[in-house]
């Protein structure tokens, strides 16, 4: 009888596995960091194989830590950065250019040619997405034009394009599967999530060829064997979801209205929609959240492209900061900012702004300011930035949350947490167990498989929760809101051709 569900979660800058036992508890991890490429300003790439032997080695790891064999893994769940793209060789599975990376802003002026044809109000009717290098379609695009010869041999069938999921299912099964799942489908800017389907429009539009897409599956369900040679033994991969929707799935968010906030390299709010897929009319995305039984559910999305990418910046570029927990003492020991707003655009702004020439901005300095309100102002960013798109969702599902649950690496800063809390007015729930977005994955996958046999099983698992109570009275809290708002101006429109 197998006794573990292994997660294989794929993430912007290190590739990790953790195995889940049936309780829904974490026996073992590993993980290692891979290398990020800056080759022009804004543009950000990741080597493919380089993400796929960080995986398998991590993979690897996590058996051996646990003393297991391939025989104890009832299935591969599979979580992945989403957007990120990678185009590669059917036949011998290599990567043909570097991975664009869904942060990556190379293809801007590909999505101004697109505007300037008129298209951007098709995608967002058929997409549920806006016209922005974030999501996949111009990524493909850009990659088909600067490789030569691409082009032919993508209309031929000889190449594959997929989000880092198929990539890695098509490296575990040797070539023998080359699909992706209703979630990272729905974000590539090319699959009409109505109709469930990729678009003829949109990817005649874009000349990209239909032969290299992949299947799109139900989430949960058959995606193939991992070959015996990767982990000693044939496994199936039996669940795949983008990290954004596993975190939603793994917090139990099943039910409309209920939503989540994950705080990673950047933020991504997500709020259950159910059945409907509502239309967004405050600068959010429409998105499937994933697929069972042969029914989607749908989401609405606010996505934040810094939060603790900002805090790395912090440590790695202006060197205010040895480590990341070091913000939460600095934060705490002054009073507050001082006036100061710090606005994280480094890459632009996304939800609900999607201003690809706004920058980073800091506002507000006085011959007083220190360090430490540099470092308060940063993790306050990121808490008015959820607010935004908290705002957004509340308005455009006609549903106002009375909690908000988080997980990621940045959640784990009750400083950051609490003022979550007080800017928004609403509790703020962290559970024990932060690894949600891994669990989402291997719950998917153990559903598949019938190690867990139904939803209310798997809402049994984990362990408890800490809430943060809102304690900021509503006017100081919407004073700081309103500062917030007018840093982001002075952040807009910035960068110039």
């Amino acid at each position: 009888m197998s006794r573990y569900v292994m997660a294989l979660d794929q993430g912007t800058t290190s590739s990790r596995a953790i195995l889940f036992d049936v309780s829904g508890q974490i026996v073992s991890a590993d993980q290692y960091e891979f290398t990020q490429h800056f080759p022009k300003p804004g543009w950000v790439e990741h080597d493919a194989n380089e993400i796929w032997e960080s995986q398998l080695r991590a993979g690897r790891g996590a058996l051996e830590k646990a003393g297991a064999k391939a025989s104890d893994i009832a299935a591969i769940g599979i979580t992945n950065q989403r957007e990120t793209t990678v185009v590669w060789d059917r036949a011998t599975g290599e990567p043909i250019h570097p991975a664009i990376v869904w942060q990556s802003r190379q293809t801007v002026p590909i999505c101004d040619e697109l505007r300037a044809r008129g298209l951007a109000g098709e995608i967002r009717d058929r997409t549920g997405l806006v016209l922005d290098a974030y999501f996949s379609a111009t990524k493909i695009r850009f990659i088909l034009d600067a490789v030569e010869g691409a082009q032919e041999r993508a209309a031929r069938g000889e190449l594959c394009f997929g989000t880092i999921d198929s990539f890695l299912v098509h490296r575990l099964t040797r070539g023998a599967v080359h699909a992706t799942e209703y979630s990272n489908a729905s974000r590539t800017m090319i699959y009409d999530i109505h109709r469930l389907q990729w678009d003829d429009l949109l990817t005649r539009e874009l000349d990209i060829p239909s032969e290299m897409l992949p299947e799109v599956r139900d989430s949960s369900g058959d995606f193939g064997e991992a070959d015996p040679a990767w982990f000693g033994g044939a496994i199936p991969i039996a669940g795949i979801a983008g990290d954004q929707q596993a975190a939603l799935f793994g917090h139990g968010c099943a039910e409309s209205g209920r939503v989540k906030n994950t705080y990673g390299t950047g933020c991504f709010l997500l709020m259950n929609t159910g059945d409907s897929a509502r239309e967004s009319k405050t600068g959010l995305v429409t998105t499937l959240a994933w697929g069972l039984e042969g029914k989607v559910s749908y989401a609405l999305e606010g996505s934040v492209f810094v939060a603790g990418a900002a805090v790395q910046w912090l440590r790695d570029g202006l060197g205010l900061i040895e480590h990341a927990a070091d913000t939460r003492a600095a934060a705490e020991s002054v009073p507050d900012t001082g006036g100061v707003y710090l606005v994280p655009a480094f890459v632009g702004l996304g939800a609900p702004y999607w201003d690809d020439r706004a920058r980073g901005t800091i506002v507000g300095i006085t011959r007083g300011t220190t360090r430490e309100h540099i470092i308060r102002a940063t993790l306050e960013s990121i808490a008015f930035q959820s607010r935004d798109v908290m705002e957004c969702a509340a308005q455009d599902a006609s549903l106002h949350p009375t909690a908000l649950r988080v997980d990621g690496g940045a959640c784990a800063n009750d400083f950051l947490m609490q003022f979550q809390a007080d800017i928004l007015g609403a509790a703020v729930e962290r559970p024990a167990m932060l690894e949600v977005t891994a669990l989402g994955a291997a719950a998917l996958a153990g559903l598949g498989v019938g190690f867990w046999k139904d939803r209310a099983e798997l809402d049994a698992v984990g362990g408890g929760s800490t809430t943060f109570e809102p304690k900021l009275g509503g006017d100081a809290r919407e004073a700081l809101y309103a500062g917030w708002k007018r840093a982001v101006e002075r952040s807009r429109d910035w960068e110039r051709d």
